[in-house]
């Protein structure tokens, strides 16, 4: 699985989902998809996202074993 930091960094932004969305460029449904793990980005899209936060990927998505 790969968790997610994204709806923390949107709180520490005062962003919302639409505002994430229309910054990278995806519905915001796709926001949401992916906040609850229901979709998991393409590697081009994780980069746009952890740039658009200005932080490195790896402070936004982490691959963990599920249990």
């Amino acid at each position: 699985m790969i968790w997610n930091r994204i709806k923390v960094l949107r709180a520490e932004q005062d962003w919302t989902q639409a505002d994430l969305a229309e910054k990278v460029g995806i519905s915001r449904q796709a926001v949401i998809s992916i906040e609850k793990y229901k979709y998991t980005p393409s590697l081009e899209l994780a980069f746009k996202i952890a740039e658009t936060f200005g932080i490195s990927i790896d402070k936004v998505f982490e691959h963990r074993k599920e249990e």
